[in-house]
């Protein structure tokens, strides 16, 4: 019996457009991510680098960007909060069912990007329905490393086993399936999670 549920954030509540960035930069010289680009995005999206300092590096590897290009760009991947996701889990919240968790890899500039997005009330709205709401770039550690689940449970002394983990990247799923949790892949523009009977 499913007692908790940790959920991701992105193309699970936020729509995202996960090539914008990519298509964005490509004026300013952008062809693939390089070893060494995945490693600046890795140490960003777990807090290791400031905001500042992502953006020097950032600018050096595509100098004819400037600062509020690069910004645009970053940001280009956050759409839309549907209000009716919104509802949806403000209504399991109130249910009290299950205890509730967000974890997810997200970095400084897209969480201000998000709080701007959706407004404060809505924002504050959002992360109150979670008993405690984990970011990437707070805890130093990101999906898929297995510390990242091991933290969540332990923290919260959850029975893995009694745990569900809702994301949309199956490689996520995997990690957490391989620490006795229960997964659910979301298969997005296939189903919403506002189909899942929780």
């Amino acid at each position: 019996m499913i007692e908790n549920i940790i959920f991701d954030f992105g193309d699970v509540f936020i729509n995202l457009d996960k090539e914008a960035t990519a298509r964005e930069m490509q004026s300013f010289g952008f062809r693939n991510i390089t070893p060494d680009l995945g490693y600046l995005f890795v140490e960003y999206e777990k807090g290791l680098i400031s905001t500042e300092d992502f953006l020097k590096r950032t600018n050096k590897l595509f100098p004819k960007a400037g600062k509020s290009d690069l910004i645009y760009a970053w940001n280009a991947i956050i759409l839309d909060f549907p209000e009716e996701r919104l509802r949806y889990i403000e209504n399991l919240a109130q249910k009290k069912e299950y205890r509730l968790f967000l974890l997810s890899n997200t970095n400084e500039m897209h969480i201000e990007f998000v709080k701007k997005q959706m407004g404060e009330e809505r924002y504050v709205r959002f992360k109150s329905c979670f008993e405690n709401f984990y970011l990437s770039h707070e805890l130093h550690l990101r999906k898929p490393e297995p510390e990242i689940f091991e933290y969540v449970l332990h923290t919260n002394n959850l029975n893995p086993e009694k745990t569900l983990f809702i994301d949309d990247t199956e490689g996520h799923t995997k990690v957490a399936k391989g620490l006795g949790i229960k997964c659910r892949h979301l298969k997005v523009g296939q189903e919403d999670i506002l189909d899942l009977n929780l």
